[in-house]
């Protein structure tokens, strides 16, 4: 007996060859970006130390870096790039806003136990 429930995606994909290569072009990149991106996380993680660059600079690089990653795969997997420009105004805002407030605490408190360390030493 057949199942009728199983459906193979490109036997119902309704869709031309030029669409299906636009669709395909969109996953090489994104799958490249998100690579790029992930790279020079990796790279900058082990090696900006040693190139002398400030502890700040290296956390708000990181801080930027996941802030871009995470946009783009909500934009684009989530599917809210397609939507209205208000309706993800609506649903990216609050997350937004936690965000910052969670970066800000997080520095606040590194700042808190960074000087609280260096006044025992």
């Amino acid at each position: 007996m057949e199942r009728d429930d199983i459906i193979e995606y490109s036997l119902d994909a309704h869709h031309s060859e030029e669409a299906g290569k636009k669709i395909r072009k969109k996953i090489y990149f994104v799958t490249i970006f998100l690579t790029l991106v992930t790279t020079v996380e990796v790279i900058l993680g082990g090696n900006a130390l040693g190139w002398g660059m400030p502890w700040e600079v290296i956390k708000w690089l990181f801080i930027v870096l996941t802030l871009i990653k995470a946009t783009y795969i909500v934009m684009t997997f989530m599917h809210l790039g397609d939507e209205r420009r208000n309706l993800r105004a609506l649903i990216l805002l609050p997350y937004g806003l936690l965000i910052l407030y969670l970066i800000y605490i997080c520095l606040w408190e590194a700042v808190y136990v960074q000087s609280m360390l260096e006044s025992y030493l």
